[in-house]
């Protein structure tokens, strides 16, 4: 299985982590299935921006971004030519390092 390197966040992940997951998974869920609960306010359905990460490391090794994802990146916060929506991006054999920006769009958190 893949692993994710999740760069240190304040909020999500204050020490870093490293999780496994199985090919075929999308960051977001990866994520959320180990009690790192990034925002994903359109529940994965890629209708928001807060589930944005830079990916840092086998970024080549994910699935190719549609024109849906590339849309809406254009308005997610702190944007790079490394950027995915995880909850789009699906893990293939590679590891992958990601690192979850600072801040979203999203002006009010829920608890999912």
């Amino acid at each position: 299985m893949p692993i994710i390197k999740i760069l240190p966040h304040p909020e999500y992940c204050p020490n870093g982590a490293e999780i496994t997951a199985p090919a075929g998974t999308s960051i977001c869920e990866a994520l959320l299935d180990h009690q790192i609960n990034i925002e994903h306010a359109c529940d994965m359905s890629c209708a928001c921006t807060t589930c944005h990460v830079i990916v840092r490391e086998g970024f080549g090794s994910l699935n190719e971004v549609d024109e849906n994802e590339e849309d809406l990146l254009d308005r997610a916060w702190g944007l790079e030519p490394n950027s995915r929506l995880s909850c789009q991006a699906f893990l293939a054999q590679k590891d992958v390092v990601v690192e979850i920006p600072k801040y979203s769009i999203n002006h009010a958190k829920e608890v999912h």
